[in-house]
């Protein structure tokens, strides 16, 4: 199964998680998701840059435990759930909440099924580093200019000092972002200028955040007609793109 399959990727998934779990009796078992959202420092620490946009207070950060496995979602929605993994199957996937609440029970699910590593955000001072170890491997992908889908501020710096403002472009769904410049580069509406963007790049890096906000099948379907380069990156697709097979980079991520 892969993204080009014409059911919506996060429906792909449940049919395929509902396989994973009958098999060892897991729908039986009961998972939880936070009851309150994970603070910006419990979430991603304490790094030195203060424009993160959880940090900034625009996402939020859910995370599900199952049998001592984690898994995190970033979202504009965060809410809370108890109950079994049968439950979350029959989850509702038609708003931000419940798609949220399906992410990260999906990311822990497979993480202890020994799945999928890195379904926890890193910390402290290892987002620079993982924003310099992608925008290293955007270069050695052999793209001369690189979409970013998703406003990561250390990431898109990372990538203007590879590439240079000429070669960058960057699209962000918060209306506070758009039209305006960052790190020498203007972000452009992640609602009507995508298209535009891709069709302009090289390499397309998407976050794994619009797997919940529910834009991830149309920009990955317009990267592939377009024959562009896409990758995922982040923790919270990182369930998703180990089930469809989707090329993840998540360099510092922890389990």
């Amino acid at each position: 199964m892969n993204a080009q399959d014409h059911a919506p990727i996060l429906e792909q998934c449940r049919d395929m998680l509902r396989d994973l779990v009958s098999k060892p009796g897991l729908d039986r078992v009961e998972i939880q998701v936070l009851a309150k959202p994970l603070s910006a420092e419990e979430a991603i620490g304490t790094p030195g840059r203060r424009d993160f946009p959880i940090i900034e207070g625009k996402e939020m950060m859910i995370e599900a435990s199952v049998l001592g496995a984690r898994g995190q979602a970033f979202t504009d929605s965060p809410s809370d759930f108890a109950g079994r993994i049968r439950d979350i199957l029959e989850l509702p996937l038609a708003d931000n909440r419940g798609r949220a609440v399906f992410v990260s029970a999906l990311n822990a699910i497979l993480r202890h099924l020994e799945m999928v590593e890195g379904t926890v955000h890193c910390k402290d001072d290892d987002p620079e580093k993982c924003a310099l170890e992608i925008a290293a491997l955007a270069r050695k992908s052999g793209a001369n200019s690189v979409g970013l889908i998703g406003l990561n501020p250390a990431i898109a710096e990372a990538l203007v000092r590879e590439f240079g403002t000429e070669s960058v472009r960057i699209a962000d769904l918060n209306r506070q972002n758009i039209g305006r410049k960052k790190f020498g580069v203007e972000i452009r509406d992640g609602r009507s200028e995508t298209e535009d963007m891709i069709r302009a790049s090289d390499l397309v890096l998407i976050t794994g955040t619009t797997v919940v906000n529910g834009t991830f099948d149309d920009l990955w379907n317009l990267a592939r007609r377009e024959g562009k380069a896409a990758v995922v990156y982040g923790v919270t697709a990182a369930g998703v793109s180990r089930l469809i097979n989707l090329p993840r980079v998540c360099p510092c991520a922890r389990n």
